[in-house]
């Protein structure tokens, strides 16, 4: 099920956006301001954002150049009256997939976000056994791995975590689900010492001064966040 932000302050649209997206299958989030959007953006994983340019603490422009620093692969598609052209190709050269203008179709509109999902899964399928965010780069299926072009040396559960992690970036993790998937090379246990030892090392291994990604919820797990985000 593919979950979606709507970012609108006009909250009847909104609900009606919701009920239309919900309906087919979708899962939608609504926030009313930029203030609420960056807050779900930061701790919840999304598909897809459907943003609103003239919002009530901001401008939807800078919202998704914010969203774009931190989730670069976020596909957007602005849901706006700005109907002139300098607006529309602002949208674009922000990153947007698409630029939707009010009045709109709503069935052209869920054609539009059912493409913009399409290219999504299409793209996560092409690369689904490696992560690469231009200083990171793991590939799972060869074992393989660099930081800033520098090879390193990691190990199998190592590299679990790292498929874990990368795989529900944004999400939390939960200790407990890292225990229930993480065994030794010999088929043992690994227990709760062990797991934030490992944490740990992986953390030295991968991130370096302006490139942070494991952030620890204390007493629950740990979520992954993208590079040069704080830590």
């Amino acid at each position: 099920m593919s979950k979606i932000l709507i970012v609108e302050d006009d909250s009847a649209l909104s609900m009606g956006l919701c009920f239309e997206l919900d309906a087919g299958g979708c899962l939608t989030v609504p926030a009313y301001n930029c203030q609420k959007a960056r807050q779900l953006i930061e701790y919840e994983n999304y598909d897809l954002v459907i943003l609103d340019v003239n919002l009530p603490d901001g401008n939807g422009f800078d919202l998704c150049r914010e969203i774009k620093a931190v989730r670069p692969k976020l596909p957007v598609i602005f849901l706006t009256a700005n109907d002139l052209e300098q607006d529309e190709l602002n949208g674009f050269e922000l990153g947007a997939d698409d630029y939707i203008t009010k009045p709109f179709s709503i069935q052209i509109l869920k054609r539009r976000v059912e493409v913009a999902l399409r290219r999504t899964l299409e793209m996560g399928a092409e690369k689904k056994d490696c992560y690469d965010d231009g200083f990171l780069h793991v590939d799972f299926a060869a074992l393989i791995a660099w930081r800033g072009g520098e090879k390193l040396v990691i190990t199998p559960n190592e590299y679990k975590l790292l498929r874990i992690l990368t795989a529900n970036a944004g999400d939390l993790v939960t200790r407990q689900l890292l225990l229930e998937k993480l065994w030794d090379c010999d088929g043992n246990y690994v227990d709760d010492h062990t797991l934030t030892v490992t944490m740990n090392r992986l953390r030295a291994k991968v991130e370096e001064e302006g490139h942070y990604y494991i952030r620890t919820v204390r007493g629950m797990g740990y979520i992954w966040k993208s590079e040069n985000a704080s830590k």
